[in-house]
């Protein structure tokens, strides 16, 4: 879900294009503003029906060399039909998945802490830190090329960022707050950790792969190659067995076992309906309609996250204007949520009552109800905006999110939907991470805590 990082002519192009959501299985293994709070004048259900349609995909395999290791062995994505103990396991509920990430419940690795906000900016190649209790960026430094997120590892122990053109993982201690040398890794556009901690998984967005890593060294260990193009976010089953990825250029869907041996089936957003949803043929994205630059699809997903209680992925989808609602048990697309134009990053509050959904085309937070998965407010950006990627603060009191058009960082109050703070950083902030962040282990991207 998201908008991905580039500079020039890319960067309106990767903006332009369109997406999918891949279904992929574990291994085993300072200007301030104010905004007002509107009730949603067209909050839907949250329930309304939509077919999936499943389709094969055509099987794919190879070995990767690469600089920080060596593959012991690429896995096939040969597709055939998702085996019945993988819905059966994937159906894990409880009352809150994210219980272990509530306000205060800080381990102590992230406890020991500097507590900082940290902004990859795509288009300067720099990465921001800014000091929450002053609101100020108290230090810049260099990374390579296009700095895409800065990910908290499964540990807690060390932050990572993302430095996609420049192919490395920079890591920075976060005790400190100073970074250290960088891993030669391919492709690092995200970063994902099994949750058992045995594995950093790579999201090689332009390589169509997700290359499973020592968490530590960045070694290779095994590659994924996947069918569908721009594969970027993911998040896991209750159960750890599956994880769901989403693939910005092709709009499918993709569920793989958990050995991540092959891909088993493929669910194809483009043909799935969104009722109430944006019309994708005459959204407007930065210059034109998108679906005059690839024809054939109609989505563009982005962030993915897992309800609070286990039972559904939500999936951010820029065309369509809202989140996909899949089922974890079946795989299964069973409704579309609008929450505005752009919709993009999705994030829990610390009390797993509200899911926040930035819509980044129409600069707003959308505030989704998690028990009724239904839209109840909406927070506006005065004079509008582009929020992106972020975080929520430790007490759960404040969201930050990157302005990816705007060289800036929000921060709302989660309390009133006040947008508190404007803070100018380099150009086009991506994700941002906040930290620390309470839990027990990170399974990546920007605090994907549990």
């Amino acid at each position: 879900m998201n908008g991905t990082a580039e500079s020039g002519v890319r960067l309106l192009t990767r903006v332009l294009l369109l997406g999918a959501v891949v279904l992929v299985p574990a291994t085993a293994c300072s200007s301030s503003g104010s905004t007002t709070t509107t009730p949603s004048t067209s909050a839907p259900t949250g329930s309304s029906a939509a077919a999936g349609a499943s389709t094969d995909a055509t099987g794919m395999s190879g070995m990767a060399s690469d600089p920080a290791g060596s593959a012991t062995g690429a896995a096939s994505v040969d597709v055939t039909p998702a085996p019945s103990s993988v819905a059966a396991t994937a159906a894990g509920t409880s009352a809150d998945i994210y219980a272990g990430a509530a306000a205060g419940k800080l381990a102590p690795a992230a406890a020991a802490a500097k507590p900082a906000v940290y902004v990859p900016n795509t288009t300067s190649n720099t990465i921001s830190v800014i000091d929450p209790a002053t609101f100020k960026v108290v230090r810049t430094f260099p990374v390579g090329r296009l700095p895409q997120h800065v990910v908290p590892s499964w540990d807690l122990k060390t932050l990572w960022v993302n430095d996609n053109a420049g192919d490395s993982l920079v890591p920075i201690d976060p005790v400190t707050g100073l970074p250290g040398k960088a891993i030669p890794v391919v492709d690092p556009y995200n970063l994902y950790f099994t949750p058992d901690g045995k594995h950093a998984m790579v999201m090689a967005e332009k390589l169509r792969r997700i290359d499973f890593r020592d968490p530590h060294t960045m070694a290779l260990q095994h590659t994924l190659n996947v069918p569908c193009k721009g594969v970027n976010h993911a998040d896991f089953t209750p159960d750890g067995s599956t994880f769901v990825a989403s693939c910005e250029f092709s709009g499918n869907l993709i569920v793989v076992p958990a050995d991540g041996s092959k891909v088993v089936k493929v669910l194809d957003l483009n043909a799935a309906k969104s009722p109430g949803g944006t019309d994708p043929m005459v959204a407007m994205r930065r210059g034109g309609p998108a679906a005059n630059v690839m024809p054939g699809g109609t989505s563009m997903p982005q962030d993915v996250r897992l309800a609070p209680d286990g039972r559904t992925f939500l999936a951010a989808d820029m065309l369509r204007g809202g989140v996909w609602e899949v089922d974890a048990a079946t795989f299964t697309i069973r409704g579309f949520l609008p929450t505005g134009a752009g919709a993009h990053g999705i994030y829990p509050s610390r009390d797993a009552k509200s899911i926040y959904v930035s819509n980044r085309d129409e600069g707003s937070i959308s505030v989704i109800d998690a028990a009724t998965l239904t839209v109840t407010a909406k927070w506006k950006i005065p004079g509008g905006g582009s929020p992106d990627m972020g975080g929520v603060s430790a007490d759960g009191t404040q969201l930050w999110m990157s302005g990816r058009y705007h060289n800036v960082v929000y921060v709302f109050d989660t309390r009133s939907g006040a947008l508190i703070h404007k803070i100018p950083v380099g150009g086009g902030p991506h994700g941002l991470a906040v930290w620390p962040q309470p839990g027990s282990y990170s399974l990546g991207h920007t605090g994907n805590m549990r």
